[in-house]
């Protein structure tokens, strides 16, 4: 099976530092392909998730959430335009946060951070923050393990995004949807 691998808090700021494009590299059996600076793969050559998880934790210097998503996922994740109705511009980032587990399901395996999973309920949707007349991050869906969103270019937009985590019980890492249709566009090749 192809896959897609979204690795949580990699080189951001002094913490987590590696060079996924080595890491790639040094997978190349599985058609590693790196897509950016942080920590996202797409993974070409049919390989088990275990082997895959373990194969990259030991190219990592440190520990990490390493977030495996199938392929097929990513694609019809991408097939439609989830943001066709919503605001856009230069000021506007339209999110995927990908979550390690599905909301709800309660899985200790691989889990290195410290988000405590729950049961409760998902939050309303659409869900934003601080407030819906003057909203710097919305939620606008929930399928699966990806919360769609967007999110205003201010910096105080960022602590936001540190808050899905805790409304979903659910550690996440969150690109931005360039680089989801990017990767879609590598699977579709």
């Amino acid at each position: 099976m192809r896959w897609v691998v979204f690795l949580r808090a990699v080189n951001v700021g002094k913490a987590n530092r590696c060079q996924p494009a080595s890491i790639a590299k040094e997978l190349s059996k599985f058609g590693v392909v790196n897509i950016g600076a942080v920590g996202t793969f797409v993974v070409r050559e049919d390989v088990s998730k275990s082997a895959l998880r373990a194969a990259i934790a030991r190219k990592l210097p440190f520990k990490c959430e390493i977030m495996i998503c199938p392929a097929r996922d990513i694609i019809k994740l991408t097939s439609k335009d989830p943001f066709s109705r919503q605001p856009s511009g230069p000021n506007i980032v339209r999110f995927v946060s990908v979550l390690a587990e599905r909301p709800g399901i309660r899985s200790d395996l691989h889990q290195t951070s410290n988000i405590k999973s729950q049961t409760s309920q998902l939050p309303p949707l659409p869900l934003s923050l601080p407030s819906d007349d003057d909203w710097l991050l919305k939620i606008i869906a929930i399928q699966d393990r990806f919360v769609l969103g967007l999110y205003r270019r201010q910096m105080k937009a960022i602590s936001y995004l540190g808050k899905i985590e805790k409304k979903i019980g659910v550690a996440a890492t969150t690109p931005n949807w360039n680089t989801i249709e990017k990767i879609a566009k590598i699977l579709c090749e």
